[in-house]
């Protein structure tokens, strides 16, 4: 374990931290919240009839960036993620919660 509360596991990001007591996976957490969010953009484009290629064109990105995004093998940065969610006339909105 670090001084930061973590320990690495395996092979990649598989890590744990540490916090009062609690041990989170961590790679397992930022997975299910990609896909979380990846389904809620999904979701936003179909009901408003949008293709990929009309989203990607709105949002002024490659479609294939678009493509890989919601196929889960392209991690967006924040600048991609507020394009899209304008090019749907959605705002985006990242929030801590407590677990």
């Amino acid at each position: 374990m670090t001084d930061g509360g973590e320990k690495a596991m395996g092979h990649g990001m598989d890590y744990i931290y540490t916090a009062d007591n609690q041990e989170i996976l961590i790679e397992v957490q930022q997975k299910s919240m990609r896909q979380n969010v990846i389904g809620q953009y999904i979701r936003c484009r179909k009901e408003k009839g949008i293709t990929q290629a009309e989203l990607a064109r709105r949002a002024g990105i490659p479609r294939t960036n678009v493509t890989r995004f919601e196929s889960g093998s392209y991690n967006p940065s924040l600048e991609m993620l507020v394009r899209m969610a304008q090019a749907l006339e959605m705002n985006l909105e990242i929030r801590l919660a407590k677990g």
